[in-house]
């Protein structure tokens, strides 16, 4: 097209080029620039660096070229989004009333939209993708305002839907009723958009104490150690609070990276600076480590990180030294093996919430608290952890998501989510996004089929999850995939040992010693071992990475999040990154199998089905 920028007297416009042309391309770059998935025509303009009467002929054609696509937003405005590629076979059925939303075959832009309001609720063949838009979903989508929003819900639904676009309204300005507030003499203050809000949802709610005195008809003075009690209070009651307040840092603690950040690593440390707290979402592999770290040395105040084991409190030390410009004297750790409370502080989730060392951490004036594998939180030792008092607030987490469905309460106690594309991550090659294979397998003989049709309870469960043929075919994967590095995860102790015994390879679980287990994880990362076989102990909080085999042998009953975490050890940057889920055909494990990895749907990976390789006719294998 030959849409030409034009030279203004605007000082930031007039160095542009004038004879630069606005294509497809220049509009992405503006979407990159405007941080969201769609733009206005004065974004284009100020990335083209030309009048916003060119940016709207150019967007005006590369709609005619069904490059872009114009979202009204209101009556008088617009915003301007990429042009739906979805093949024929997608189909997205919204149930206004029940706020549902059923996706036929979604394509991932689809999928990736939807997730910034909505919440999948289930994956089949039959039904597609099942999405609800919950109440949590609208009080912490990503967006600084509600046109934003509504453009891309629009965007995704293919269109207007005036009913669940009323009730995202309400739930958008109940999340800006209420917030906290320092008053210019330093205490706390809570303040609500009128008198009837704090004098009939905040007081009667709030237990004695939390509310010190009224300063006038909508605000109150908040007693400072009660901020965590008061923000959880008026979350369950529907009303998410706003925390505007200027806390003290510390200690200055000026430090550099000294490695160099990606784009979207930059994006994520200016969107925390942005909003002064916040839980960075994204695929392990990701970098969110070293986000923080670029994050750490945006505030420069003293740190306290909090882990849930030491082997990742190891970690997070090493990291520290190697990049960035702290020295081993500015950096501690506090655990059951170390006692140091230094400018940065490294502490596992459990010392930091037990009453006789909370004191000494809560006595110290933190500029940041970062809160590594966040979804711990929600725990109740772990929960007093999240108030100690901080400027900021820095959650990580691959999957917010725990059984209890109680996620939203940390994005009250931490912060709201700093998400990234997920797809643009795999598409530049940062992470590898893996290939899922569920795998059904036969009983390895009569025998065992029989003794899991009468037992019961846990038993029955047990009996499929060690199902011996499940050590034939994980042998096969690994000679399919020989040369790759592999972890295969069981739940079972005595399963772990068989399959360990079988391949020759190390079994890691709660039972080995820590310093055999830190070992045996840094012969794995060095490469000396390129098997290993793990309990839960290796789901979370190492850092394991080249990782391009995930097999899960066991453990399909256990968490959802547990599934994510095992599927997220092959997101590397590697050539290929597979993950292979074994399940007992014939038995609940294979209902359990397509449930557990529904939240990698959700993020945009394909999960299929595969015949096993090495039972090839599927029935029961023969006795050996």
């Amino acid at each position: 097209m030959s849409n030409r920028c034009v030279v203004t007297a605007d000082p930031d416009i007039a160095s542009a080029d004038a004879d630069a042309d606005i294509d497809i391309e220049t509009f992405y770059d503006a979407l990159a620039a405007a941080r969201r998935p769609v733009v206005t025509a004065e974004d284009l303009a100020t990335t083209a660096g030309c009048t916003v009467e060119v940016a709207n002929e150019a967007l005006a054609a590369l709609a005619d070229e069904s490059e872009v696509q114009r979202l009204d937003v209101d009556d008088e405005s617009a915003v301007w989004a990429p042009e739906r590629t979805a093949g024929a076979t997608e189909r997205v059925t919204v149930f206004p009333e029940r706020r549902d939303i059923v996706v036929d075959e979604p394509e991932q832009y689809t999928r990736a939209l939807l997730t910034q309001f909505a919440h999948l609720e289930e994956t089949n063949s039959e039904s597609g993708y099942i999405y609800a838009v919950r109440e949590e979903d609208i009080w912490n989508a990503p967006y600084e305002s509600l046109p934003e929003l509504l453009a891309t819900i629009r965007s995704a639904l293919g269109g207007h839907h005036e009913a669940l676009e009323s009730w995202v309204e309400g739930q958008w300005e109940r999340a800006h009723k209420f917030r906290l507030t320092t008053h210019e003499d330093g205490y706390v203050v809570l303040e609500a958009k009128s008198a009837d809000l704090l004098g009939n949802v905040a007081e009667p709610r709030l237990d004695d104490g939390v509310l010190r005195a009224r300063l006038d008809d909508e605000t109150a003075w908040v007693a400072e150690e009660r901020t965590a009690d008061l923000k959880q209070t008026l979350y369950e009651a529907g009303y998410p609070v706003q925390d505007h307040r200027n806390l003290d840092t510390g200690d200055p603690l000026p430090m550099d990276l000294t490695l160099e950040l990606r784009p979207y690593q930059s994006d994520w440390i200016a969107r925390f600076a942005d909003a002064g707290s916040g839980v960075l979402v994204g695929p392990p592999g990701s970098g969110k480590t070293v986000a923080a770290l670029g994050i750490m040395a945006d505030i420069e105040g003293e740190t306290l990180i909090l882990v849930p084991s030491r082997e990742l409190a190891a970690q997070w030390r090493e990291n520290l030294l190697n990049e960035t410009t702290l020295s081993p004297e500015q950096v501690g750790e506090y655990h059951g093996g170390s006692k140091e409370i230094r400018p940065v502080t490294i502490a596992t989730y459990q010392t930091a919430g037990m009453d006789r060392h909370r004191s000494l951490f809560d006595s110290r004036k933190w500029g940041l608290i970062v809160y590594d594998e966040v979804h711990h939180i929600p725990s109740p030792v772990h929960r007093r952890s999240a108030q100690l008092q901080t400027k900021h607030r820095l959650g990580l987490t691959a999957t917010p998501v725990r059984e209890t469905d109680d996620q939203q309460q940390i994005y009250t106690l931490v912060g709201q989510p700093i998400g990234t594309n997920w797809e643009a991550l795999f598409e530049a090659g940062y992470v590898a996004e893996p290939e899922v294979e569920i795998r059904f397998l036969p009983w390895a003989s009569e025998t065992h089929r029989n003794e899991y049709g009468s037992a019961t309870g846990h038993e029955k469960r047990q009996l499929a999850a060690t199902n011996p043929a499940k050590i034939r075919e994980i042998s096969a994967i690994l000679h399919e995939n020989r040369g790759s590095k592999a972890i295969v995860f069981v739940e079972y102790i005595e399963q772990g040992d068989q399959i360990a015994e079988a391949l020759g390879v190390p079994f890691i679980s709660g039972e080995t010693p820590h310093a055999r287990r830190s070992k045996l994880f840094g012969r794995f990362r060095g490469g000396q071992l390129d098997t290993i076989v793990v309990s839960r102990v290796g789901d979370e909080g190492i850092d394991l990475p080249d990782t391009e085999v995930a097999i899960a042998a066991s453990g399909l009953g256990g968490s959802r999040r547990q599934g994510a975490q095992r599927a997220g050890r092959t997101m590397r940057p590697v050539g290929k990154a597979r993950m292979y889920v074994l399940a007992t055909r014939g038995s609940r494990e294979e209902d359990f199998a397509r449930k557990r990895t529904k939240h990698l749907a959700a993020r945009g990976v394909r999960v299929q089905e595969a015949e096993p390789l090495a039972f090839g006719d599927g029935r029961v294998a023969d006795e050996e």
